[in-house]
C-alpha cells in the first residue's frame, strides 16, 4: 500500500467517510453475565463462538457523521486523495484522559495496520497535552476490535450495558500513555 498520511478530518473528507462500510464480521462475541447479591456484585465477561458468522451494525449512524464530525476531534487516513479510515476522540470526558470513541477503517484496506496508527496518533496528540491515559470503546460484539486492543497493551477497565443506542454492551480498555 502506498503511503498512509493521518491528518485532521477536513470537511470535503465527510462524504468519503460517511460511505464507509462501518460493520463488521465476526464469529466470536464477548458475553457478560452480571450476578448480584447482597453486598457484592460479580461481571464475568467471556468469548463465545457463534454457531455462524454475523454481521454486526457500527452503534453509530455514519449518516450522522457530517452533522456531528465538529463536536469532538477527528483525524483522516489518507490515501493520496481519498479518505480509507477516521479515528475520534475527547479529552473532555476523563480527567487527564483520551477517550477514543470510533476508529472506522474501510473494508478494502483493513488489516494493514490503520487502526493502530489511528491510534498512535490520538495517543501522540494526548502526550502533546499532558495527558496520562488513552481509553478506548468498543462493542462486545466486536470480537475483531478487542483482540486488536489487546494486541496493542491496553487492559479491560469496564462496562456499561446501557451505553450505545443500539442496545449494546460498550467495553471500556486503557493504557498509560
Amino acid at each position: 500500500m502506498a503511503e498512509i498520511e493521518i491528518r485532521n478530518t477536513v470537511s470535503t473528507d465527510l462524504p468519503r467517510l460517511a460511505a464507509l462500510d462501518h460493520s463488521i464480521e465476526t464469529d466470536y462475541v464477548w458475553q457478560l453475565d452480571v450476578r448480584r447479591e447482597p453486598g457484592q456484585i460479580e461481571s464475568l465477561l467471556r468469548e463465545v463462538r457463534l454457531p455462524r458468522t454475523i454481521r454486526l451494525e457500527y452503534p453509530r449512524p455514519a449518516q450522522e457523521l457530517p452533522d456531528t464530525w465538529h463536536i469532538r476531534p477527528m483525524f483522516s487516513a489518507m490515501h493520496g486523495m481519498e479518505a480509507i479510515a477516521y479515528i475520534r476522540f475527547t479529552d473532555a470526558f476523563v480527567p487527564h484522559a483520551v477517550w477514543i470513541t470510533d476508529i472506522v477503517v474501510g473494508r478494502p484496506v483493513r488489516r494493514q495496520g490503520l487502526a493502530r496508527k489511528l491510534i498512535a496518533a490520538v495517543e501522540n496528540w494526548g502526550v502533546q497535552r499532558g495527558l496520562r491515559r488513552v481509553i478506548i470503546e468498543t462493542q462486545s460484539k466486536n470480537a475483531p476490535a478487542v483482540r486488536m486492543f489487546y494486541k496493542l497493551g491496553f487492559e479491560f477497565c469496564g462496562y456499561n450495558d446501557q451505553y450505545y443506542s443500539t442496545r449494546d454492551v460498550a467495553l471500556f480498555f486503557s493504557r498509560p500513555l
